[in-house]
């Protein structure tokens, strides 16, 4: 889904898209069980590349790692870019969704999952006039293995409230929310916004939950100009 972003190496950017456990064809052993599984994973990879030095970014389940390698390894962050996500844990609602997609992805498979998510995740504008997105975010989908997406559903539904981090945060941030984001809404991002100081905040209009699948020239454009500015 980063696929796009890595022509920012054009501008002199070293960028580094690691594939987590299980994604993209990738096999799952040992199985993920938390957000922090996946945080070791990226420090070990930042250490295996000798980079003591980064900017980590992610889109929601990207953010919460994001917030997870801050937790355990601040000293490699210089800046961070939280896109389309939120400080929070999952609320007692959230987890009952979280177990019913377990069973779905295990009794149906990929297939039924993106059924399901494709219609919460992409903004009104993308499902009405894109057709070509809503196909590619389908895709992304189904290259995951049903281990893969039960692993990220554990580990997203047993993270901790990042929330008292917000505060600690002391480098550059951006803050990026699509304008028709429901799954974590413009109002998570500007809870974060208010609570890191001096992060910045660009919603991304005719967006959903994927702005940088969605609207790729205005998130490009907001991110490079984040990292000539303030990194």
């Amino acid at each position: 889904m980063w696929e796009r972003q890595l022509s920012l190496a054009e501008a002199g950017w070293r960028v580094i898209v690691p594939q987590l456990r299980g994604f993209d064809g990738g096999g799952a052993e040992p199985p993920v069980s938390s957000m922090d599984d996946y945080a070791g994973d990226v420090i070990d990879l930042l250490d295996s590349l000798h980079i003591d030095d980064a900017v980590i970014g992610g889109l929601s389940m990207g953010g919460y790692l994001a917030f997870a390698v801050l937790r355990h390894a601040a000293r490699y962050v210089h800046a961070l870019v939280l896109v389309d996500t939120k400080s929070q844990a999952d609320s007692p609602e959230a987890i009952e969704g979280r177990k019913r997609l377990l069973k779905l992805v295990s009794d149906k498979g990929p297939p039924a999952v993106a059924d399901d998510l494709i219609p919460k995740l992409l903004g009104e504008t993308t499902r009405r006039d894109r057709p070509e997105v809503v196909e590619r975010a389908r895709q992304l989908m189904l290259s995951n293995s049903t281990e893969a997406i039960s692993g990220a559903i554990r580990a997203l539904m047993s993270r901790p409230d990042s929330t008292p981090l917000l505060p600690t945060i002391h480098v550059p941030t951006l803050i990026v929310v699509g304008a028709e984001d429901t799954v974590t809404p413009p109002a998570n991002a500007e809870e974060m916004h208010r609570a890191i100081a001096g992060s910045e905040l660009v919603q991304i209009p005719a967006a959903g939950h994927l702005s940088n699948l969605e609207q790729p020239e205005l998130f490009d454009a907001s991110l490079a100009r984040f990292l000539s500015h303030r990194v």
